[in-house]
């Protein structure tokens, strides 16, 4: 397992170094140090792959084309999970 994700990682290359560093935190011979230095990884994954679902909300904005045949960027909304009581609230 890498100690930092390459710059030009992937969604997907984040996504599995993420699941690592999980699968990683919840060891029981975990040494402080080796957690925290863990969970700060873990951070720069979600921090870098945040700005790459930016990247393409950005693109599909521009993309989406109108009736009319004229791209127009429209805001994009993530569909809202719901949670198991219903309210569609994490």
């Amino acid at each position: 397992m890498s100690e930092r994700t390459p710059p030009t990682a992937t969604f997907e290359q984040l996504l599995t170094d993420l699941e690592s560093v999980v699968d990683r935190l919840g060891a029981e011979d975990l040494e402080l140090d080796e957690a925290l230095s863990l969970f700060e990884r873990g951070v720069a994954c979600l921090r870098d792959a945040g700005r790459l679902l930016d990247a393409a909300e950005g693109r599909v904005e521009e993309l989406i084309e109108s009736a009319g045949g004229d791209l127009e960027a429209i805001g994009f909304e993530a569909p809202v999970r719901e949670e198991a009581d219903g309210t569609g609230t994490p």
